[in-house]
């Protein structure tokens, strides 16, 4: 029987709009853990995580919050998601702000590495997170885990990081609101991004069948990180960054299905969800239907197709 683990990580330190601590007991409400059960997999929640009082930390760019608190979730994290990769077969990381993806994508980097498998990134969000800390005019540090995981300069303020991700082993899909600090660094490197004009284009399948082709072709292990605003806004409300124009219930599912299909995820993120603005549960229920379909719900049985 496959293995997962649960690790809540009630960090909203990243983030402007309070609320995004109460996302991980709002999945588990939701049934998050009992619908994993059901569908065959053996499941062990970890508890929330939790640090200890930060005495405050300056930064050079005045915008900057809750520095200190961040970067000891992100070691906490780190160290959490490094023992979770290694003991189960695919942990669920349940935030919190999206800031927590430092520290999880770090930890199963490790991870990763240490198995001799390169770590690729599914990157499901209305935003890149490719700012640094000089470049955030907002402060929200939730808007750096990619640039810090790829190993941009300007973190010694973060965990030290042990094995950056390659940026060409990132995929990211849904994008649609993109700072020109972050648009700069984009053209820097190879990261691949499809945005909500090119997902209208070709459909979302196209772009995520060729990412998964290569991820196979590695041998390489798979994140997903998904953000609650990788949504539309009308079908998943509880977000504090709502961008209009985002994927729709079916793209959802299907991209959910398709990983399923694939077998090639590790572990995943759940994250910026913020029950203080749903509206009864809704969006927490999504997202647990939408983690139930990687985790292998169907309508009906059908043939997987052959990857030999």
């Amino acid at each position: 029987m496959p293995k997962t683990i649960l690790i809540g990580a009630p960090i909203q330190s990243g983030a402007a709009q309070p609320g995004c601590l109460m996302g991980p007991a709002s999945l588990r409400t939701a049934g998050l853990p009992a619908v994993l059960a059901e569908l065959g997999w053996q499941v062990e929640d970890r508890g929330d995580l939790a640090i200890g009082a930060q005495a405050a930390r300056a930064h050079a760019n005045p915008a900057i919050h809750d520095l200190a608190e961040t970067a000891a979730w992100i070691g906490a994290l780190t160290e959490a998601a490094y023992a979770a990769a290694r003991e189960s077969d695919r942990p669920v990381f349940l935030g919190g702000d999206h800031a927590l993806a430092a520290g999880t994508i770090a930890g199963v980097a490790r991870a990763a590495a240490e198995a001799g498998a390169p770590l690729f990134v599914l990157w499901l969000d209305a935003h890149t997170d490719l700012h640094t800390l000089a470049t955030t005019e907002s402060g929200n540090l939730h808007g750096t885990p990619v640039a810090y995981l790829i190993g941009e300069e300007g973190f010694s303020d973060y965990p030290p990081l042990s094995h950056p991700v390659a940026p060409e082993n990132i995929c990211m899909m849904g994008i649609r609101s993109v700072d020109p600090a972050e648009r700069a660094r984009l053209r820097a490197c190879p990261i691949e991004v499809h945005d909500m004009r090119a997902l209208d284009e070709t459909g979302v399948l196209a772009p995520l069948r060729a990412f998964l082709a290569r991820v196979r072709a590695a041998g390489g292990r798979l994140h997903v990180s998904l953000d609650v605003d990788f949504l539309d806004p009308a079908i998943a409300p509880a977000v504090g960054t709502t961008v209009p124009g985002g994927a729709t219930f079916r793209e959802a599912h299907l991209i959910m299905e398709e990983l399923c299909d694939a077998g090639l995820v590790t572990s995943l993120d759940l994250v910026e969800l913020n029950p203080f603005l749903d509206e009864r549960g809704r969006t927490a229920k999504l997202l647990t239907d939408l983690t139930a379909s990687l985790f292998g719900r169907r309508v009906l049985d059908r043939m997987t197709r052959s990857f030999g």
